[in-house]
């Protein structure tokens, strides 16, 4: 209703005005002051008349609807929504606890497996090797308790369950310390020391004479962990690859 109130004041006033302006150019028409053109060039135009607003109307009345943008999209926020999408898209990825761990262990198991590898190389390095005079004997108990038998070596340095090679003139035997000897004396009495004791069988093997004293190479393969008869004397450095 006041809507159409105010509609109805703004047309009133825009006719008012215009009829004054016709009253106006009449009379000054019947007087002979002033041209037809000069008259209506003065008058405002109707329109603006009407779209003029009045102090008499309320300030509603005179302000302008302004639409609401405020939900519009078209304003660049600089966020790429191609970027957000893919980002939404992707599932994020899991690294699960048991897959760390796996790979922890494997790792842990690949560096054991090479410090193994280097300490076996390392000991293996270690492990003595040089030219010796060689004996034979034959008891028939050893001290590590085993019956004498082809395989059985003595020596006073290494250690019983050692496995040593015994090499002479292109042929090897491989025998197992278990029996000490010889004796400080006979290890002393040969120009290069007599570190090991052949079976008489592995002797004859080697020589074809059961009971003889030869220069023979050896090369320890494996240290045993038995008993050792001496730490020390007569050619002690050379068993030790010294």
């Amino acid at each position: 209703m006041q809507k159409r109130a105010r509609q109805a004041i703004v047309t009133v006033t825009a006719g008012l005005t215009l009829i004054g302006g016709v009253t106006t150019a009449a009379m000054a028409m019947s007087s002979g002051q002033g041209g037809d053109a000069a008259l209506f060039a003065q008058l405002p135009p109707a329109a603006e008349a009407s779209s003029t607003p009045q102090s008499g109307l309320s300030p509603e009345s005179q302000s302008t609807t302004t639409p609401d943008t405020s939900g519009t999209s078209g304003a660049d926020d600089g966020t790429d929504d191609s970027t957000v999408s893919a980002a939404q898209a992707a599932p994020p990825v899991k690294v699960t606890t048991t897959e760390t761990s796996e790979k922890s262990a494997a790792a842990e198991t690949a560096e054991a497996k090479s410090a193994k590898s280097a300490k076996t190389a390392k000991e293996k390095a270690k492990l003595p090797t040089g030219r010796a005079t060689a004996t034979s004997f034959w008891d028939a108990q050893t001290a590590s308790g085993k019956p004498m038998r082809y395989a059985t070596i003595a020596s006073p340095y290494w250690p019983l369950g050692t496995k040593v090679k015994v090499s002479y003139k292109g042929k090897s035997v491989i025998g197992v310390v278990e029996d000490f000897g010889p004796a400080e004396w006979a290890v002393a009495q040969h120009d290069i020391p007599a570190i090991v004791d052949l079976s008489e069988k592995m002797m004859a093997d080697l020589t074809g004479v059961r009971s003889n004293t030869v220069h023979v190479n050896f090369e320890v393969l494996k240290w045993g962990s038995g008993g050792v008869y001496r730490t020390s004397g007569t050619g002690y450095n050379l068993a030790m690859g010294r």
